[in-house]
């Protein structure tokens, strides 16, 4: 199924689908969980547009690489191309905030880690980055102070507090634009919150973020 980028009542939104820039262990508790350091400054990644992939009505995930993890996440859609910004011009450059899962191939990930290697390949893999349709921003109100969560076959599995980012969504967008330039239809994932796990074949999903519920299911 080919991807654009879509408001909550179906309609296209007039950009294009560009990059995910992703940002790793920027919820402490995460970073534990998985046996990481908590980092000074946030380690960015990128997922090119051909992992991006409409969240509903379902995602496959690869059958013959490991366990693949789900990480939830505040998504950021941006609407115009800024480089080298001010936090207090970061709103205005905000399109819409929608939820993505950033899959994860562990295994293969930690292997790769271990050997001191890249792990794009565990990252930025086509299909990686199913993507929710988009709010706007009048909608989705205060995103410094935002409830996001994940079940899995009706048990929760994450909660994320937007408040207790690390480096928080303006700043993040701020600091990513003084080293990549953030084009129109780029997407910001902003970090997963503990309680990542496993995905299989016929789990059903349901995330959700300030009222709206996005349903699917792994095939």
């Amino acid at each position: 199924m080919s991807y654009q980028h879509q408001w909550l009542d179906g309609s296209q939104i007039n950009l294009p689908v560009g990059k995910a820039v992703c940002v790793g262990r920027n919820y402490a508790a995460h970073a534990k969980e998985l046996g990481n350091v908590v980092p000074d400054a946030p380690i960015l990644f990128i997922k090119p547009s051909t992992s991006i992939v409409p969240l509903s009505p379902s995602f496959s995930i690869p059958s013959d690489r490991g366990s693949c993890h789900h990480e939830t996440e505040i998504a950021v859609l941006i609407g115009q191309t800024i480089s080298k910004i001010s936090v207090e011009d970061v709103p205005a450059a905000i399109a819409g905030y929608g939820l993505a899962l950033d899959l994860t191939l562990r295994d293969l990930q930690n292997q790769l880690k271990k050997q001191g290697y890249p792990w794009e390949v565990a990252k930025a893999f086509d299909g990686a980055c199913p993507l929710s349709p988009f709010i706007k921003p009048e909608q989705f109100g205060d995103v410094y102070h935002t409830e996001f969560a994940l079940t899995v076959n009706g048990e929760q599995r994450q909660r994320g507090l937007t408040e207790d980012m690390i480096t928080p969504v303006y700043e993040l967008i701020t600091y990513i634009s003084q080293i990549f330039t953030l084009e129109a239809g780029d997407i910001v994932l902003t970090g997963t919150p503990e309680g990542v796990a496993p995905l299989a074949a016929g789990d059903k999903l349901v995330l959700s973020v300030v009222g709206q519920r996005f349903e699917t299911v792994v095939v």
